[in-house]
């Protein structure tokens, strides 16, 4: 009896002890499960697209060549219209994303709504400030990179006006406005004046619209600008257009792009470009997914990127249709701005106090 007691407590230990061991093997495996499962990063792009030849396709670029250098899976979800941005941010954490991108200041209370919502998910946004501890926010100092356009445009400048078109008049647009003011005034103070009084500055009042981007550029020509400078996204293919219908009835005009360059990404209208302020988008977003990759997200952080972050270029193609003397004067500007010995306004305030520096020996 005693032998059979002795033989029942043998088995059941065994019995334990496998069971144990299966727990042990299946936790083992599922954390290998867990170890190897590749993060996923998300982008929601505004109505322009994810090829919209401007700040979506910028900020597309950069995520796609971390997620194939850190082995990070990525889906895009395209925007037809503003009241399906929260829909498809709650689409990609359905599909569980690490994180998700949002692009632009026109979706921050998207963010702001569904980073609330979602306390355990993890978002950037691009171009505004979302203050929460699962939003990671990064800015860019467009008036620094305006100013070197300013630079440029002050310098091929003809007729001594150049103008400014902007997609809608808010504060973000004004950071490009101001800066390149600023720039004019450096090098030409007598087009700069134009700026200062925003007696050649105009609002599309869209960033889509290419017909009235069209329009408001062609007004801009024909009150005298021989330069433009457009910060109106989609909108700006307008001007493009502009320009070179009037180049092809005779008249000297040019424009200026921006966020990427322009020349290389709509090649049909390098003949009008003298350069674009290349805002690198794709470096913010880039360094976002790195952090995902290496398991160092932090959200509630501001990042700001400016030319002394290499964040802010002058296009390349630039020297294309700017001359290498023009071109030389900006990059010294570029080096004084990094370096800190010239702070470009940033607010009209700011602006109205500056007094214009000169480079020019």
């Amino acid at each position: 009896m005693r032998l059979k007691r002795i033989m029942a407590s043998v088995v059941m230990a065994s019995m334990i002890v496998g069971a144990l061991t299966a727990c042990g093997n299946e936790n083992v495996q599922n954390n290998n499960e867990t170890s190897t499962k590749k993060a996923l990063v998300g982008l929601v792009t505004t109505e322009g697209g994810v090829n919209d030849k401007s700040f979506n396709q910028s900020a597309d670029k950069g995520i796609k060549k971390a997620a194939e250098e850190f082995d990070v899976k990525y889906s895009v979800i395209e925007s037809f219209n503003k009241e399906d941005y929260e829909e498809n941010m709650e689409a990609l954490i359905d599909e569980e994303a690490d994180l998700i991108f949002a692009t632009g200041f026109q979706m921050v209370d998207a963010v702001k709504n569904v980073a609330e919502n979602y306390e355990n998910s993890n978002f950037a946004i691009v171009d505004n400030i979302v203050e929460l501890d699962n939003v990671k926010s990064i800015v860019f100092k467009e008036h620094e990179g305006s100013f070197l356009m300013g630079v440029i445009a002050g310098k091929m400048t003809e007729s001594n006006k150049v103008g400014f078109m902007g997609g809608r008049d808010i504060e973000l647009t004004n950071r490009f406005e101001v800066g390149f003011a600023a720039g004019v005034m450096s090098v030409n103070p007598e087009a700069g004046k134009y700026l200062m009084d925003r007696k050649t500055v105009k609002y599309v009042e869209s960033f889509v619209d290419v017909n009235k981007g069209y329009e408001v550029a062609k007004s801009l020509y024909d009150e005298g600008c021989d330069v433009v400078y457009h910060a109106a996204g989609g909108a700006g293919i307008g001007m493009f257009s502009a320009a070179q219908e009037l180049r092809n009835s005779g008249k000297d005009v040019w424009c200026i792009g921006v966020d990427m360059d322009q020349a290389q990404t709509m090649p049909e209208y390098k003949n009008v470009l003298l350069s674009s302020m290349v805002k690198r988008v794709d470096v913010g977003t880039y360094e976002v997914v790195k952090e995902v990759a290496n398991g160092e997200f932090e959200g509630g952080k501001v990042v700001q990127m400016g030319l002394k972050e290499n964040a802010l270029e002058i296009a390349e193609s630039t020297s294309n249709n700017t001359p290498t003397e023009v071109i030389e004067l900006a990059e010294q500007y570029k080096e004084a701005i990094a370096k800190g010995e010239i702070k470009v306004p940033s607010n009209f305030d700011e602006l109205m106090s500056f007094k214009g520096v000169s480079l020019e020996k």
